[in-house]
């Protein structure tokens, strides 16, 4: 599915950059239909402006062309205009009279125009005679209106860019390790169906007013306004292709970072699990070894079965990342028995849990270590019990003891603190409270609440 849609966000890009290069560059030919709409629907409303007192008058001169179809007809008259007699030496034909007329260079002309304003030359209206042959009325050729031309040209160049585009953004190697070499291959696959699609592109003969393709040019020249634009949608193509492939790149980086990230922080949780589950086990195993010796086989059967259900939770969570606080609090309870049947009347738990709180989650096997080191590194003795308290204060559950210093400590490492925190930097992603001092000893843990899973 993410494929799928990955796919469809490149489809629907690559279309729309088509679009914006496919316009860019038949901007001037957008234009020119532009001026040339205003040209046939402004000059007859110019027309009327213009006084005339007398007919327009014949003049007699040679059709020079330039390669845009625009030219002069040269001549040598006077002529009278509004403001006096004036030297005449040329008179302007537009691309669309020598279209109408199919007018070619060179031809001796005879014809009235539309009296000059100001310094302006005057504009042909008709020609009378045309090379020695009279033409009563305007040749108008079987040829595509401008906007039938300019749909050609947008077909065209759209459809050159997707395809080019296409070829930048698709893997022709896909087994090929070298990423250079695969974008060479690309840039060099664009380059070849640019130049095998320029002799299929649309262009207009101006003399004529037919759009033809290139490899009906007779005979064969090149065209460099069509050079250009194929050149540009060349570059433009190459360029994406370059910005799609390090993008692509990046996007891959990011997310082999990401699941590295997830096998370290796996790893790094497993690790921390298996210091946690020998200590516990070789730690009960000595308190099941006391009870035995001192052949207390009541205390004995009932220390098993509560060994066996935290051993059974510690198989089933211990692999969780994640546990309920209710799992929790019925673990210690299941935990806190284990110690009772060695400091019976003597060790006692303060359980105070909001059950708001039930659902709110927390690293799996959080409050053992807590638990054991309360009662490793304190005194319990009829005369001085000890209790641990488990509550919540808001959103946070908070586990402390009064301390009570054996009079031989008992040699730590630190390994169950270290691995706690540990734990909850890896997993919650926020930092453990501990306050150690000379009366009391508490952490504070900060719940999660399920909903912003």
């Amino acid at each position: 599915m993410n494929l799928l849609r990955k796919r469809h966000s490149s489809l629907v890009l690559n279309i729309l950059i088509a679009i914006v290069i496919t316009l860019t560059v038949n901007f001037s030919y957008l234009l020119s239909i532009i001026v040339d709409q205003r040209e046939t629907t402004g000059g007859p409303q110019q027309e009327p402006e213009v006084v005339v007192v007398q007919a327009r008058p014949e003049v007699r001169g040679e059709l020079h062309l330039s390669k845009d179809g625009y030219g002069y007809i040269l001549c040598d008259t006077l002529i009278n205009t509004p403001h006096g007699e004036r030297h005449l030496d040329s008179i302007f034909v537009s691309n669309r009279k020598a279209r109408w007329y199919n007018l070619c260079d060179g031809d001796q002309i005879v014809c009235n125009f539309f009296p000059p304003r100001g310094d302006a030359n005057p504009q042909l209206d008709k020609v009378l005679v045309q090379n020695g042959n009279e033409i009563p009325a305007p040749v108008i050729y079987d040829r595509p209106n401008r906007n039938q031309d300019m749909a050609v040209q947008i077909f065209y160049y759209f459809a050159l860019t997707f395809i080019l585009l296409s070829i930048m953004t698709v893997k022709l190697n896909m087994h090929n390790p070298n990423k250079r070499t695969r974008y060479k291959q690309r840039a060099l696959a664009v380059i070849a169906v640019t130049v095998a699609c320029y002799f299929f592109a649309p262009f207009t003969n101006w003399m004529t007013g037919k759009v033809m393709m290139i490899f009906q040019m007779k005979p064969m020249m090149m065209d460099w306004m069509v050079i250009l634009k194929c050149i540009v949608v060349l570059v433009v193509a190459i360029l994406y292709g370059r910005i799609y492939t390090l993008l692509f790149e990046q996007r891959k980086i990011l997310s082999e970072n990401e699941l590295l990230r997830s096998e370290n922080l796996q790893n790094q949780y497993n690790m921390l699990m298996g210091q946690i589950s020998p200590h516990f086990f070789f730690n009960s195993l000595n308190s099941l070894s006391m009870l035995v010796r001192g052949k207390d086989e009541q205390k004995a059967l009932e220390y098993i079965d509560q060994l066996s259900y935290t051993f059974r939770y510690i198989i089933q969570n211990g692999q969780n990342t994640k546990s309920k606080l209710q799992d929790e609090m019925e673990f210690a309870r299941a935990y806190g028995e284990l110690f009772k049947v060695r400091y019976a009347d003597k060790l006692f738990f303060d359980v105070d849990v909001d059950e708001r709180y039930n659902e709110w989650l927390l690293p799996a096997l959080t409050l053992q270590p807590l638990i054991g080191n309360a009662v490793k590194h304190n005194t319990i003795t009829r005369k001085h019990p000890f209790h641990i308290s488990i509550r919540t204060e808001g959103s946070t559950l908070v586990v402390s003891n009064l301390k009570s210093p054996k009079l031989e400590p008992e040699p730590s490492t630190g390994i169950g603190l270290k691995n706690l925190s540990s734990r909850w930097r890896l997993i919650a992603g926020t930092d453990i409270e501990i306050i150690d001092n000379e009366k009391e000893f508490i952490v504070k843990l900060p719940l999660q609440d399920p909903s912003e899973e």
